[in-house]
């Protein structure tokens, strides 16, 4: 196995996204997360870990704020049960631990392939992210959207408003390794993603003091048939309103309205309340994300 820290060469960024598409189209699930993909292709000064060799690619993206360093990893279908998936771990969890680095690794969709492989290197489960679908449109229509007259809800307006979801993402989001921490630079990036939709970015005032936000509810449609619940941020002084349910709602009906067969969303398996308020809106359990450490 090879490591480096930093750009990897080009034949292997092109190689590693080939197999990231054989991969996905043989499993029906990405072996890599957005965020894994995006760290193939580095510059030179990056932190970022590649670990790879033929028919194999892993890369190790540091945690913030003393969060486990995240492992992703991906095998090519044919060169599968060849010893490759367990040289590929052990090498970057080893390259993790040279740089002081504690480290996890995601296994998406928790395929049996990646239990047994968990299983023998004697990881064990630190967290999961369930992926929660519904479907949308006739016979399976969503509840009625009610308003409180206390509350003001309406799209975004513009650069204006991203201070305040700054300040309620990262006060809903304090403990989350990914979702927390954020600065206005992740803001203006997903801003200006082609898929942004300002009508599909909903935002929740007390009536009373409209320049206060509340909460908000980024919506995402991936395709013409799929929309997804992005990003739920409640301020937790606003806790106990019900605006996780109304802005979700919202949501929902946005993206009904733009002819989507089916909705999905991420929870952490532990998020209860968030777990009630989607069941009650009629999700249900579609895929689960695992880290092992």
């Amino acid at each position: 196995m090879q490591v480096r820290r930093g750009a990897a060469p080009a034949e292997v960024v092109a190689e590693a996204r080939r197999m990231v598409r054989a991969a996905t189209s043989a499993d029906g699930v990405a072996p890599l997360s957005d965020e894994a993909v995006k760290a193939i292709d580095t510059d030179a000064d990056s932190p970022v870990i590649h670990v790879w060799s033929t028919g194999a690619y892993a890369n190790v993206v540091p945690g913030r704020d003393g969060e486990p360093s995240m492992i992703e990893a991906v095998v090519d279908p044919e060169r599968r049960r060849e010893g490759l998936g367990r040289s590929l771990l052990d090498a970057a969890f080893a390259a993790a631990k040279q740089e002081g680095l504690p480290a996890r690794v995601w296994a998406h969709g928790d395929l049996p392939g990646a239990v047994a492989l968990a299983s023998a290197m004697g990881l064990q489960k630190r967290r999961e992210l369930l992926q929660l679908r519904r479907p949308v449109g006739e016979g399976h229509e969503l509840p009625e959207l009610v308003v409180d007259p206390g509350l003001t809800l309406r799209t975004y307006a513009g650069s204006d408003d991203d201070a305040e979801i700054l300040r309620v993402n990262n006060a809903a989001f304090d403990w989350h390794p990914e979702q927390g921490g954020w600065e206005l630079d992740q803001i203006a990036e997903r801003v200006a993603a082609d898929w942004f939709d300002p009508e599909g970015l909903f935002l929740a005032f007390d009536a009373e003091d409209p320049a206060r936000l509340l909460g908000f509810h980024w919506t995402k449609q991936h395709d013409a048939d799929l929309g997804e619940v992005y990003i739920v941020g409640v301020d937790p002084q606003a806790q106990g309103r019900g605006l996780g349910k109304l802005l979700t709602l919202a949501g929902l009906h946005h993206l009904a309205r733009r002819g989507v067969a089916e909705i999905n969303l991420y929870v952490e398996g532990d998020n209860t309340a968030a777990l009630r308020t989607y069941e009650r809106l009629g999700f249900t359990r579609y895929a689960v994300d695992v880290a092992y450490g």
